[in-house]
């Protein structure tokens, strides 16, 4: 997997990370991101839902979200990034892109559940990246 330098975690800035993709399918109405631990005791722990994202985006840049996208509640309950915060070794965190058959229209800060069954419910591809921080 891919190291996450520390300014995208607790031990850093908290920066939310530049994410780049290529490759959405030609009925890609919108995209989203999300960013969770699926091995947290409370599984999967969101740190991070974007969402409406103009589907000819190609990426996030370092500490910000799209031009019109959207950010829903994470596990934390804020709609921002909550940087990964591993203690004592490393962990895997997954960043996950979704190409999605409609845009959700939710509001920023949509709960975290109803976030997340949307973009199951309208997600037509996905490309996933597994990368690891350490403490």
């Amino acid at each position: 997997s891919i190291p996450i330098p520390a300014r995208y975690t607790c031990h850093g800035a908290g920066l939310s990370p530049s994410i780049h993709w290529t490759g959405a399918p030609p009925a890609t109405k919108s995209l989203a991101v999300i960013v969770d631990d699926s091995a947290a005791p409370i599984t999967p722990y969101i740190y991070w839902i974007v969402f409406d994202i103009g589907p000819q985006t190609s990426g996030t840049l370092i500490g910000h979200v799209p031009t019109g996208a959207r950010v829903a509640d994470n596990s934390k309950g804020t709609a921002r990034y909550d940087p990964p915060c591993p203690v004592n070794s490393s962990h895997n965190y997954r960043f996950t892109v979704y190409a999605l058959n409609r845009t959700l229209s939710l509001p920023n800060g949509a709960a975290m559940k109803t976030a997340w069954m949307a973009i199951a419910q309208a997600t037509i591809a996905r490309g996933r990246l597994t990368a690891t921080a350490k403490s």
